[in-house]
């Protein structure tokens, strides 16, 4: 049968004999950016503090970031929430963080509308606005920007980086993690990291690698088509993991410790211009001592500590230099917005005298120093999970006081650099305006010359709250267009404005000087007290670092800022107002499924957040392995959770059936049958029944009786004086294998089971199976 090719405009034969006309369809024109339309590039660190950048003044070396200092523009009045969540979803969203559910972070969502860790949709993301212009989409890093119970393979997905906006992401959801063997996710699944430390992977030259591959994925196709990319690494956020020979460059250069480091960062800041000439360095804090009270071991492991950190940044700094070559031989660097920022202040978790692992922080059990110092040559590798001391934290943030969840300026300000060659006149210039992280959507979309959308994906829209800077761009007295900004993290309260600058400690200035502890809830009678009695205030125009507090002779302009701050708290839900933070951790929140006493897990499935798995600790369970196994043995990880740095395991190692509890890597608990296991199937089982009541405040959970079975018959049995109290950090649960740094040195990860693995059964009905000898023993004594 010939073919009859019919061109636009022609007629062909039609029905009954009428004739048609063919005309071209008429396609939907498909979003495109405008010409020329800039490329944005968000870098966010993590719990990097105002005076960590070498550009800031820190003897840390940073090349790259001063180099886009130097190009660009610093500014050194940015403010963010003094917390991580918050201020993600503020940097994403250009909304107060109350606004966006995101009151703590994503770990401690409560049921009150500001603090439920669910963004809403009506409060779009930059990655959707954009994406409504033409524009590729990509996340690299640190999500953290929802409650942790979203994050397991069950979803729901919409609040993922592709769910809101982003068309590729790889990184990792929770708050930190392992930089050596990360949690990775790629799009919507889980993956493994390509390399082992061994062979050189990092975590953050994986994403400067990716986010150089997905650049050029979609430039080969459309290399006119911009992206933004929002890049956020894990660092500097604990765990401290660099190479060693990053580390080394800093050998002894922080011998002379924290005090002289802010000395040093502050003359240098300064010099250079980044804080005004007569500001004043604060004082030294109560809860830091003084370097020369320190025993000369522990100021040696202090020092090492920093070594890593300050290796820690140098090495993301150059993982970033790496990203920007790549821009500027591709020529894209010129016509990129870049905005560098860090999520709140230097970090304190590692507490006074710093840890090798920062499990030891959340669980209330810090290691001695003597153990310490045993580790001292492993910090910043793969087994350590290691976190400075807080005197580096309060030197990081010179010349602020205090520190990360704390809304004085050392939580809430931090660099801010801007680099946009191809837009920005302006060369190496600091500015003075200023600014906080909801200002930066609404720049963005400032230089683009797009308006918010009203509705994306169907959703009406709420208002930005921030404003756009870009009118100081080139314009060094451009006047503060941000004029009133209020602050709330965990309690402790303050509000910007016009110059003006009130804070409300909580629990107190510092911990020496608080007569409650960190993390008590705030009764109504101490919220009283506190609006009366405990409200600070700085002229902040005169006064930089807040080292004068002048309420005394400014009553009526501290009523006058209390009275705003509640103005402001009633705008964006911040009421009522949690001082609490171990409750909010423990709190039972809603999950995809009705609460069980029982799962059922598989091999070869992935990793389970501990938000969604089984939770064991200081209860009555046990777990019940149905496996294979072939006449010439078997082993391997039957179920594990955690790592190195804390956690447990079920596993079969040299035929033999061994559980291990690993107490915040300060002790190793096993339970080890004496014989191998059978060739053939076995139901292989661990029993733990509590012997006692859990000391938490301590760092003490239950202590109990550990059981091995195999097939019924109990074959060994030991007692574990103490567990974990609170969590597991990394915590995920892995069936058939142990990913990222092993549980135990006996075995190296991921050890997969290499038998027939069925299925475990986790049970936590508190139901215990008896020995099958000692029942038929007891029954025959009673008889």
């Amino acid at each position: 049968m010939p073919v009859i090719e019919y061109q636009p405009g022609t007629a062909f034969p039609g029905v009954m004999g009428r004739t048609t006309e063919v005309s071209s369809p008429a396609w939907p024109e498909p979003a495109r950016a405008v010409p020329g339309a800039p490329n944005v590039l968000l870098i966010v660190l993590d719990d990097t503090g105002f005076g960590q950048f070498g550009c800031y003044g820190s003897p840390i070396r940073t090349p790259n970031l001063d180099a886009l200092a130097a190009g660009g523009l610093l500014y050194n009045n940015m403010h963010t929430t003094a917390l991580c969540s918050p201020s993600r979803s503020c940097i994403i969203t250009g909304r107060n963080h109350h606004a966006n559910g995101m009151a703590a972070v994503a770990e401690m969502a409560t049921g009150y509308p500001g603090y439920n860790g669910n963004i809403p949709f009506e409060n779009g993301f930059l990655s959707e606005m954009l994406l409504l212009h033409g524009y590729n989409t990509y996340m690299l890093g640190k999500w953290h920007l929802m409650p942790s119970e979203q994050e397991s393979p069950a979803g729901p997905h919409d609040r993922w980086p592709l769910g809101r906006g982003f068309e590729r992401f790889y990184g990792f959801l929770g708050g930190d993690t392992n930089q050596w063997y990360p949690e990775l996710v790629y799009d919507n699944h889980q993956v493994e990291p390509p390399a082992s430390p061994e062979e050189g992977y990092h975590l953050t030259s994986d994403l400067a690698d990716k986010a150089m591959a997905f650049i050029s994925d979609a430039k080969q196709v459309a290399p006119d088509k911009p992206f933004f990319m929002d890049f956020s690494t894990g660092a500097t956020h604990a765990p401290h993991h660099v190479p060693p020979e990053w580390a080394d460059r800093y050998r002894g250069r922080f011998d002379e410790g924290w005090d002289a480091y802010r000395e040093v960062t502050f003359a240098n800041q300064q010099r250079l211009g980044v804080v005004p000439a007569d500001a004043v360095l604060s004082e030294h804090d109560p809860d830091v001592p003084a370097w020369d009270s320190l025993s000369p071991q522990a100021r040696r492991l202090a020092a090492r500590m920093m070594e890593v950190y300050a290796g820690f940044l140098s090495h993301t700094d150059h993982e970033i230099g790496r990203l920007l070559e790549f821009l500027k031989t591709t020529g894209e660097l010129d016509n990129t917005l870049v905005m560098v920022v860090s999520d709140n202040g230097a970090s304190a978790e590692g507490g006074v005298t710093g840890t090798t692992n920062e499990a030891q922080f959340y669980n209330n059990a810090p290691e001695p120093i003597e153990d310490s110092l045993k580790a001292i040559d492993g910090l910043g590798g793969p087994t350590m999970f290691n976190h400075y001391p807080w005197g580096w934290t309060w030197a990081g943030n010179t010349p602020f006081r205090r520190w990360k969840r704390e809304t004085y300026r050392g939580g809430a300000s931090d660099p801010f650099l801007v680099h946009w060659p191809r837009g920005i006149k302006a060369r190496g210039e600091v500015r003075t305006q200023y600014a906080h992280l909801i200002d930066m959507v609404p720049t963005v979309l400032d230089v683009l010359g797009i308006e918010p959308p009203g509705t994306i994906k169907g959703v009406t829209q709420s208002p930005l709250h921030g404003v756009s800077f870009a009118h100081s761009f080139d314009d060094a007295s451009a006047p503060t267009l941000h004029r009133t900004q209020y602050f709330e993290i965990l309690g402790h309260r303050a509000i910007d404005h016009d110059g003006w600058r009130a804070v409300c400690p909580w629990p107190g200035p510092s911990y020496a000087e608080a007569d409650q502890p960190f993390g008590t809830p705030i009764t109504a009678e101490k919220l009283t007290d506190l609006d009366v009695n405990h409200w600070e205030l700085y002229h902040v125009d005169e006064d930089f670092a807040e080292t004068q507090d002048v309420v005394a002779d400014h009553r009526d302009k501290m009523l006058e800022m209390v009275s705003l701050w509640y103005v402001e708290a009633g705008k964006y839900n911040v009421l009522p107002i949690d001082g609490s933070t171990l409750a909010r951790m423990m709190t039972e929140r809603p999950q995809i499924t009705k609460e069980r006493t029982n799962y059922t897990f598989r091999a070869g499935t992935a990793s389970l957040p501990a938000s969604v798995a089984p939770r064991v600790l200081n209860r009555p369970h046990s777990i019940t392995a149905d496996v294979e196994i072939p006449a010439d043995g078997a082993e391997g990880v039957l179920i594990s959770q955690g790592t190195r740095a804390g956690g447990w395991s079920f596993y079969i190692r040299d035929g033999k059936l061994h559980y291990v509890h690993n107490y915040v890597c300060r002790a190793f608990y096993t339970v080890d049958s004496p014989d191998p296991v059978p060739a053939g199937r076995h139901e292989l089982r661990f029993e733990f029944e509590p012997t006692g009541e859990p000391d938490i405040a301590a760092g003490k959970g239950t202590p109990g009786r550990a059981e091995l079975y195999i097939d019924s018959h109990r074959v060994a049995e030991a007692e574990f004086p103490v567990t974990t109290p609170v969590m597991f950090n990394p915590g995920g649960m892995t069936c058939g294998a142990n990913p990222g740094p092993s549980v135990t040195a006996e075995y190296r990860s991921p050890f997969r089971f290499t038998g027939t693995l069925h299925s475990v059964t986790v049970d936590l009905s508190g139901k215990l199976i008896r020995d099958a000898d000692s029942e038929m023993r007891m029954h025959l004594a009673r008889q």
